[in-house]
């Protein structure tokens, strides 16, 4: 590992002295060049330039699409096995017989799986900004079993509907037995494969620096050339931010599968970081992807369900909900809301939410709901912006070779 990443730099470092040479313009003007084509880029949003914006949206997909076709034009063996294997699934599923009621639990599981999985990957792939699916999806689902299992003193909540909907089982459980092991237990599948989602969110930036480490280039991206200056300035950092990256980087470099556990393990924004410096210094792939699956698929993944659990927790909740009602002056109208929605809840855990429940929508839920709507819009928005920019990069490097062989 050490001599590729000895080559590499020899790589790199004959490109800039052909720069130097005068093969390529000059370094300072390249650098403010480059500077202001990222300015430009980031200009080209819906909010600012929308028609422009829509237009190499669209024709960045285009040129997706057309890379996609040809790659899969030149593996037309794997296209074909790939769609035997569709056929004859599309015919089990399909085709009548015992073998449906295993068919059924399969599809069942295997889009339980993907939801949650697919979640993750949207909470941490980052295109744009990462859509908050924990606090957004996997919290509430967290909390509303917890809330239920005090409720129902059971978490043997009837399938169907659970999960799409939590109601109490006919038999009455006996209040005291709900313990936080058995909530755990009851949640830990989609945890895990929100958590599993999320670690495979987290390869493109170590994919991206590993094959620019290797092949000498250096991509236009932000992150990684602030990782690239951070090094360069290691010794001078002085701002919290920049030792904070730096304990990072120095973390996962010194201790290696260790330090990646310990920084997917706990919340840690500057994740992205470490696995760019795994693939910059060529850490092997398993060791920087089973290192961030245990962390974040076990370790992280089990304290964030205690802390939601333990939040959420019956006694906890009443508290809150009695804390509330003690604020002087705005107490009593702002604890109203909360009880009401708790009292629905509890209706509906018990299938009675056709008798005695206010009519009309209690606004705790509306504007939970309201903001799930905003965040997602606002996601799409970020993928927008982001797919334009990249069909903008596009046209800027063809508009660079074109001037350089001049």
């Amino acid at each position: 590992m050490a001599e590729n990443g000895k080559n590499c730099d020899q790589r790199r470092v004959a490109m800039k002295n052909e720069q130097h040479n005068g093969s390529f313009t000059d370094p300072s003007s390249m650098n403010e060049k480059k500077r202001r084509d990222r300015e430009e880029r980031q200009n080209i949003v819906l909010w600012r330039q929308p028609l422009i914006t829509l237009q190499y949206f669209s024709l960045e997909i285009l040129v997706i699409l057309k890379e996609w076709t040809s790659k899969l034009w030149h593996r037309q063996s794997i296209v074909v096995s790939f769609l035997l294997l569709l056929a004859v699934l599309i015919a089990t599923y399909y085709v009548e017989g015992a073998h449906q009621q295993y068919v059924q639990r399969i599809e069942k599981q295997f889009l339980l799986y993907a939801y949650w999985i697919g979640l993750g990957i949207l909470s941490s792939v980052g295109l744009g900004t990462g859509l908050h699916t924990f606090l957004l999806y996997l919290g509430p689902h967290i909390a509303s079993v917890t809330l239920a299992a005090y409720e129902c003193n059971s978490v043997n909540f009837p399938e169907p509907p659970y999960p799409d909907q939590i109601i109490c089982p006919d038999e009455e459980g006996v209040e005291g037995t709900i313990s936080l092991w058995s909530i755990i237990s009851k949640v830990r599948i989609e945890a895990c494969m929100w958590g599993i989602g999320t670690a495979i969110g987290e390869l493109p930036p170590y994919f991206m620096a590993r094959a620019a480490r290797l092949s000498g280039a250096e991509p236009d991206d932000e992150e990684y050339q602030e990782f690239e200056e951070m090094l360069e300035h290691a010794e001078t950092a002085q701002d919290f931010a920049s030792r904070a990256k730096l304990a990072v980087q120095n973390l996962v470099q010194k201790v290696g599968f260790f330090g990646i556990l310990a920084c997917a393990s706990i919340p840690n924004p500057l994740f992205d970081l470490a696995g760019i410096t795994c693939g910059h210094f060529l850490v092997p792939f398993w060791t920087f992807f089973g290192a961030t699956l245990i962390g974040k698929a076990i370790i992280k993944m089990h304290i964030q369900k205690i802390f939601v659990i333990i939040t959420f927790s019956k006694h906890i909740v009443e508290q809150m909900v009695t804390f509330i009602g003690a604020v002087p002056g705005i107490g009593p109208s702002l604890q109203k809301p909360f009880q009401e929605y708790l009292e629905a809840q509890r209706q509906k855990l018990h299938h009675r939410s056709e008798m005695g429940t206010p009519q009309g929508e209690n606004w705790l839920s509306w504007m939970f709901e309201k903001l799930v709507i905003v965040m997602v819009c606002y996601f799409i928005l970020s993928i927008i912006n982001s797919m334009a920019q990249s069909y903008a990069k596009r046209i800027q490097q063809r508009l660079n070779s074109e001037e350089k062989t001049k």
